[in-house]
């Protein structure tokens, strides 16, 4: 239904949409996901030509909507985009906000275009609102009103730009139980959300955005529960990590050790975790033999709570898992206490060891 190719778009400099190839099917539900700043509402509106892109072409049922031929307005009309703050008419009452668009621009009669608006507002459960001012609504009653108004409009693409960010978390899930509801309706929908378990629940596929491009996509099981990519791993499993790089024996480690002290206060993990980090780092950089190349990362996994030491280097290592190294190491015995798991590996002239820190 919507085929887009190399589509870019740039403001002066600043690149926020590199050459963009993808498909979505009638029928499909794509949830675009990705931090912020990554290109994610600039795609979306793309697609509605609300933004220019630079480059590409796009095509909506195989009409080109860059070709001096095709009437844009009427391409459009086969859209709606409910956007982030609503953008009701303050003025109007719902019932005139759900059918002066389909009154003006599609010719329909008064009494037809009430009717279709009744209905709609049934569907999203605000029946009862129909002749109440868009200030007399709470902000998820607005949007469900929004919604409405865009499906006034007999679209059959829906675009979602952020539908739930400017509501207050008790009124997310009224918004969204309505956007599940549509999805039984067979609407092809594109929306743009940071509601992860959403997204997983009523996506047919799952779009990544980073680096101003779809960094990858797959179904729901695939993104959420075994992304490839390193970036949308990082994403997924909300990856926040401290990285030090050590080049001479004359390292700083009171510095890495208050650099690791203040990652883990401002992540809120406690003293005796934070204190448990503080040794395992003295005790990995005491095994060591070469101090001209060590990489240091430390990981907090907001997902399931988990920390993960990573300590990359050059030289010869006493192997972690060997349990005869153990009785006469206490470094090794402090690690084996601090630890639920040590991993050991030496790999392409590197020692590896990754450490889960005990809570």
């Amino acid at each position: 239904m919507i085929r887009v190719e190399g589509l870019s778009k740039h403001y002066g400099e600043l690149v926020v949409l590199k050459e963009i190839n993808t498909v979505i099917h009638k029928g499909e539900i794509i949830s675009i996901i990705g931090p912020s700043g990554t290109g994610k509402s600039t795609f979306l509106r793309c697609l509605n030509l609300l933004e220019t892109p630079t480059g590409g072409d796009i095509f909506i049922d195989d009409v080109p909507l860059f070709d001096k031929n095709t009437s844009v307005p009427k391409v459009r009309q086969k859209m709606g985009m409910v956007f982030q703050s609503f953008n009701l008419y303050a003025h109007l009452s719902v019932l005139e906000n759900l059918t002066i668009g389909p009154i003006k621009l599609l010719g329909k009669k008064k009494e037809e275009a009430n009717k279709r608006a009744v209905e709609l507002l049934n569907l999203v459960g605000l029946a009862e609102k129909v002749n109440s001012f868009p200030d007399e609504l709470s902000g998820g009653q607005k949007q469900r009103v929004a919604i409405a108004r865009c499906m006034a409009m007999e679209p059959e693409i829906l675009l979602f730009d952020e539908p739930t960010s400017a509501l207050d978390p008790t009124m997310v899930s009224e918004v969204l139980a309505v956007i599940r509801r549509l999805a039984r309706e067979g609407i092809t929908m594109v929306i743009v959300t940071h509601e992860m378990e959403f997204a997983a629940n009523i996506s047919s596929r799952v779009f990544y955005m980073d680096e101003g491009l779809i960094y990858e996509e797959g179904s729901p099981e695939q993104i959420f529960e075994n992304p490839q990519r390193e970036k949308t791993k990082t994403f997924i499993h909300r990856i926040r990590s401290l990285v030090r790089h050590i080049s001479s024996k004359a390292y700083d480690l009171y510095a890495i050790q208050g650099e690791m002290e203040i990652f883990c206060e401002k992540h809120m993990l406690p003293k005796k975790v934070s204190d448990d980090i503080m040794l395992i780092v003295e005790e990995v950089l005491t095994l060591q033999s070469d101090f001209s190349d060590i990489d240091l990362s430390l990981s907090y996994h907001e997902k399931d709570g988990s920390i993960e030491f990573l300590c990359e280097s050059t030289g010869n290592l006493t192997n972690l898992l060997d349990e005869t190294s153990m009785e006469d190491n206490i470094g090794i015995l402090i690690l084996k206490s601090r630890c639920k798991h040590i991993d050991y590996r030496y790999v392409n002239g590197r020692n590896i060891i990754n450490l889960t820190v005990k809570l």
